[in-house]
């Protein structure tokens, strides 16, 4: 889309951009969309006309963070162990979702809904750790009767809990290990 504008919607659609990740960062997702406007120095009327709903917004903001954990599960299906590979790829997943207060449940919902602006940044995201599932599943280092929606529902519960402790990345690791116990295959 940033590709066909203008020079002066371009700046006012990587303003806003900018502005949406900074405003996220410090008020999460649910921060009023009329103050991402002003902080980018444009009216309301301009951010919608990019950005039609905070879902779309949200979908800009993210994409390149989605995209990278779809490029890291491609790199890690050709890793050694399948499990190893898997439980790496989780814990980016888990730990990305915490960039922003509320994103877990965003995602969560957003891979559910298909009409939501997320939910095809979201679907690519399920369907690269899909793979990787796949592969421990098919050699037996992870349960066969494991769904990667029951996963991906783990993880993003996970990073929820880690929004809301004082030791995020260790409260985070620890409830990981424990799902990595929970989903091996059984010896």
């Amino acid at each position: 889309m940033a590709d066909t504008m203008r020079a002066d919607g371009r700046r006012n659609y990587e303003r806003l951009l900018d502005e949406a990740r900074a405003a996220f960062a410090e008020h999460g997702t649910e921060v009023s969309l009329r103050d991402i406007a002003r902080r980018a120095g444009v009216g309301i009327g301009t951010l919608y006309r990019h950005f039609p709903t905070r879902e779309a917004l949200l979908e800009a903001s993210m994409r390149q963070g989605l995209d990278a954990l779809c490029a890291k599960a491609g790199t890690l299906l050709q890793s050694e162990s399948a499990g190893d590979a898997l439980s790496a790829w989780l814990l980016a997943f888990a730990t990305g979702s915490t960039r922003y207060q509320g994103l877990p449940a965003s995602l969560l919902v957003a891979l559910h809904d298909e009409t939501s602006e997320l939910h095809r940044s979201c679907l690519a995201m399920r369907t690269a750790a899909a793979q990787l599932l796949h592969r421990a599943q098919e050699s037996e280092q992870v349960r066969g009767d494991l769904a990667i929606d029951d996963l991906l529902a783990l993880a993003t519960a996970i990073a929820w809990a880690g929004q809301q402790a004082t030791d995020r990345e260790d409260l985070t690791g620890r409830l990981l290990d424990l799902v990595r116990t929970g989903i091996q295959h059984p010896a």
